[in-house]
This record gives structure tokens, sequence and C-alpha cells, in this order.
């Protein structure tokens, strides 16, 4: 256990940012999972409309720190390429 009030609120801050990435996080996941089912299912129109969504995610969270800038335009790249192949 940290003694130093310091040392207190950074474990405090610490694990506030824990949560919101973990959030976050959880967050893209599930629409980089919706965007992928409608690639799936051959749906270009629902697969477009989710990958917006999911763009305006990534861009956040990289924008955020909470994943890497290059993460973010890979994964957008690698799902255009697929709604593109439909």
């Amino acid at each position: 256990m940290p003694n130093l009030k310091n040392a207190k609120k950074a474990v405090r801050k610490a694990t506030a940012r824990t949560i919101k990435n973990r959030q976050v996080k959880d967050r893209l996941t599930r629409w980089l999972k919706k965007v992928n089912e409608a690639i799936t299912a051959a749906n270009k129109e629902e697969a477009t409309r989710t990958f917006v969504m999911l763009t305006k995610l990534l861009d956040k969270a990289a924008k955020e720190k909470v994943i890497e800038a290059n993460k973010a335009a890979r994964q957008k790249s690698r799902v255009q390429k697929k709604i593109n192949a439909l």
C-alpha cells in the first residue's frame, strides 16, 4: 500500500484510467464484431453504416492514446478492404 499522499492519488488515477481504457477497448471490439458480422452476411449497406461508427471510435481512441494511432489506421484499412471486396 502506498504511504505518500501523491502515491495514493497515483493509484486512484491509474485505476480510473484502467477502467476507462477497458470500456473504450470493449466498445471497439463490439463495433468491430458488428462490422465483421455484416461483412460475413454480405450486407454492404449495414457494413458501411457500422464502419462509419467504428472509424469514429478508432480515431477517438487513438487521439486519447488508448490505442496506438498506427493500430487504428491498420484496423480501418483492413476493414475498408473487406467492405470494398463485397
